[in-house]
């Protein structure tokens, strides 16, 4: 196996259709990255029609290949393998890009590996930063909550994670809740400020009880009896009203994750990491104000923390090209009997979090 190894990531696991080229050897380089969004074609339904989602990534997905390959200089002839997200996600984008992958794979005679997306997200400190295992990962997304202890490119180990809804998802609850737009991170926060956060106070799920589990669906349902109380005496909400609510929301999502990652960080720390090192990735991190309390926290404990940057964070093809770039190391390939999953736990030891049924376990 040579010692430089290139690879084209492909992922199409939500409603971004993306492709890159990565290549690793002396140094790590991003050839490539690009990333075909959705968002105009579900703006009007008020979330990720998972029918339409399949659909565009159907028309995208070999249009991004072709433009991540002219960007970094590629051929296909010059790639050494092919990586795809095989889950989980929503089926049917999930399907496309596997079926695109096999599609190339078949074609040219390159391995195929198959990559679970959130060990994608779990891999990107070391594609940025070379971080060194094991390290503490809190993923938290639209989708996704869970903190896990980073041991290997397929060793994970959970701490806890989130019960129902993603801190992601509670965001654009919330931002349709008080009439905001979609994606409902970025206008919270933007509301949020110029609100006051003690107004309202909104509880803090789950810190009465031990352990790293979350629970988000009840803080947004208190915003809504807020919400409706404000109308029930007004008749309706003021700008400041709105304001108030989302500052309110975003510090109390920001203080769950802060209490929980202290949590967390001690679990991990009990380890003696050599560099102790608490990373987040996806969309949520960018959020400020709970950059700023998970950064805190991590000062009080002595790690070091770590946010790629946002593009890395949010879901793209690089990560998913690095992680094959970890499995293809450790001797890992897959043929084209590879299968798309809805539903793929990276700690399959661990109790399931949301439940379980014919698929697997969700989470």
């Amino acid at each position: 196996m040579s010692d430089t190894i290139t690879i084209l990531g492909l992922e199409s696991s939500c409603d971004d259709t993306a492709a890159a080229v990565v290549r690793a050897g002396d140094k790590t380089e991003i050839l490539a990255s690009v990333v075909a969004g959705q968002t105009d074609l579900h703006a009007e339904f008020g979330g990720v029609v998972p029918e339409i989602a399949a659909r565009a990534h159907v028309e995208k997905l070999d249009l991004c290949v072709e433009e991540a390959l002219a960007q970094s200089g590629m051929t296909l002839s010059d790639l050494d393998a092919i990586a795809v997200t095989a889950g989980p996600g929503l089926i049917g984008g999930v399907l496309a890009g596997v079926m695109m992958a096999k599609g190339l794979s078949a074609a040219t005679g390159l391995p195929l590996i198959g990559v679970n997306h959130l060990a994608g997200h779990a891999l990107t400190p070391r594609l940025t930063d070379g971080a060194a295992y094991p390290y503490l990962m809190l993923l938290v997304s639209g989708g996704h909550c869970q903190f896990l202890i980073v041991k290997g490119p397929e060793d994970f180990t959970r701490l806890g994670g989130t019960i129902d809804d993603a801190p992601g998802e509670a965001f654009d609850k919330t931002a349709r809740l008080l009439a905001l737009p979609q994606p409902g991170g970025p206008a919270v926060e933007t509301e949020a400020a110029m609100g006051d956060p003690k107004r309202f106070r909104l509880p803090r799920p789950l810190l009465d009880r031990p352990g790293c589990d979350m629970s988000f669906s009840g803080l947004k349902t208190a915003l809504l009896r807020e919400r409706d109380k404000i109308v029930t005496v007004k008749g309706g909400i003021t700008v400041q009203d709105r304001a108030d609510l989302c500052a309110g929301f975003q510090a109390a999502v920001a203080d769950v994750l802060a209490e929980k990652s202290r949590r967390a960080l001690a679990e991990y720390m009990a380890l003696s990491p050599a560099e102790p090192l608490l990373a987040v990735a996806g969309g949520v991190a960018a959020n400020i104000a709970i950059r700023a309390a998970l950064e805190t926290v991590c000062g009080e404990a002595g790690a070091e923390f770590l946010a790629p940057p946002l593009a890395l964070c949010t879901d793209n093809a690089a990560m998913i090209a690095w992680a094959g770039i970890e499995r293809y190391r450790a001797g890992h390939t897959d043929d084209l009997t590879l299968a798309a999953r809805p539903r793929w736990p990276l700690d399959n030891a661990a109790q399931p979090m949301l439940g379980s049924g014919k698929k697997g376990a969700k989470a």
